[in-house]
């Protein structure tokens, strides 16, 4: 991936407000961070509060993040350390190796660790299968489950459904959304993939990655399971979640406790019942949903949402370990402490849907849409072959750039402007905006 340089840095520095540049509070080193990951970190940047965790196997080189990528939603979450609020408390010590905090409803993000590092997905890619597909497929519609659909890696997990059983599709999203069923997520794909397929499927959620603005987030494989150029960020999870929860048939499909697989008397298969297998439904005050993962590659990622008091929060988090807590506590440690911020304490923000695009053609949208703390109020919820990111932060950096020289050039104006006698002018009045 080609590297900007300094160009802009400098305008990615002049279009985002001093308000959200990282503060002492943020500067602050936590206790009980990992060295190995302290030693990667910028001068200064606060590594993140992680539990050591037991020796796993090494994750699979990701691509490298562009500036652009990274400073999606606020120039203080392109750290690969830990960013908070000013004078907010340390958050929970967590084995997640990166996690955010956000707000569904106003789009703020409440803080994170590394919130733009690359991780691997698991089963939470599920939730970018639901933002795709939910508005394509019918659920009254009833379907046919296919050999193709049940082709899934030995062992993994699966809802139980049989090859030539009729399911309507609402069935099978409460097979995706409770028990993770891999096959459940390979016929949604197939079924909302058009003429192509699954591999339509798949090319259409890296098109809706792209359009909810998270650009570090690619697929490969719409369950989840690994597949090489796999990669997402727990910033990019919170927007995919956020457009997942602005749907009332997700919303019902994820706090769903139980469901029925119907019988299928054909195949001489008998009906049975299954459970959700978020365990923050039982255990967390106002939990409304989420999703869990696990692959031998990802470790444990899980994305969990609760409302307290009027106030939606959801958290997302990659690459954990479970030597004490599984990810649904660790989720819930972090969903408390945001829950203890003030309302209006914020780090940047998550983008809406389109907002990125729409910056990239207009290149006065590009501070609003990189400007952590702007336009929280009115946040709404390329080919596919390239790694995440590479064509949208291109056009990103661009309109940094472009920015950047426009107000260079102003400024360099309104200088020699100052210097020039009195009632002397360059060819022109001074801007009223100047």
């Amino acid at each position: 991936m080609r590297t900007w340089g300094p160009p802009v840095a400098l305008a990615a520095a002049l279009l985002v407000p001093a308000s959200m540049l990282p503060t002492p509070a943020t500067a602050a080193t936590r206790a009980g961070a990992s060295a190995a990951r302290a030693g990667r970190l910028p001068a200064g940047a606060p590594p993140c509060p992680n539990v050591p965790a037991p020796a796993t196997r090494p994750p699979q080189p990701p691509p490298a993040a562009g500036p652009a990528a990274r400073a999606v939603g606020g120039a203080a979450l392109a750290t690969a350390g830990l960013v908070l609020p000013p004078a907010a408390p340390a958050p929970p010590a967590v084995t997640a190796t990166s996690w955010v905090v956000a707000d569904l409803d106003s789009g703020a993000v409440l803080g994170g660790c590394g919130p733009h590092e690359y991780g691997v997905p698991a089963s939470v890619q599920k939730l970018l299968l639901a933002a795709t597909m939910l508005p394509r497929l019918d659920p009254d519609r009833e379907v046919t489950v296919t050999a193709e659909d049940l082709a899934i890696e030995p062992g993994s997990s699966a809802v139980g459904l049989a090859e030539g059983g009729r399911y309507r599709i609402e069935t099978i999203w409460l097979g995706l959304l409770l028990k993770s069923g891999n096959e459940a997520a390979n016929a949604l794909a197939r079924l909302g993939g058009g003429p192509d397929g699954t591999a339509g499927g798949i090319r259409a959620m890296n098109e809706e990655a792209r359009r909810l603005g998270a650009l570090q987030t690619h697929a490969v494989t719409p369950s989840g399971l690994d597949g090489a150029g796999q990669f997402t960020s727990a910033y990019d999870l919170a927007l995919i979640a956020r457009a997942c929860f602005a749907d009332p048939a997700f919303r019902r499909y994820t706090a769903t406790r139980t469901a029925r697989i119907p019988a299928q008397p054909a195949l001489r298969e008998k009906a049975f019942e299954i459970q959700n297998d978020n365990m923050l439904l039982d255990h967390y005050p106002g939990a409304i949903g989420g999703k869990t993962g696990f692959t031998d590659l990802a470790r444990h990622t899980y994305v969990g949402a609760a409302e307290r008091g009027g106030r939606r929060l959801v958290v997302t988090l990659l690459g954990a370990e479970t030597p004490t807590q599984r990810g649904w506590q660790q989720g819930a440690a972090l969903l408390d402490w945001g829950f203890g911020l003030p309302r209006d304490a914020a780090v940047g923000r998550l983008v809406g849907p389109g907002e990125l695009d729409r910056a990239a053609a207009t290149p006065t949208g590009a501070a609003p849409a990189l400007a952590g703390g702007a336009g929280l109020a009115g946040a709404g919820s390329a080919a596919t072959g390239a790694w995440p990111g590479t064509v949208p932060s291109i056009a990103v950096g661009v309109v940094l750039v472009v920015g950047g020289a426009v107000l260079l050039a102003r400024r360099r104006r309104h200088a020699a402007l100052a210097a020039l006698p009195p009632g002397t002018t360059l060819g022109g009045a001074i801007p009223d905006d100047d």
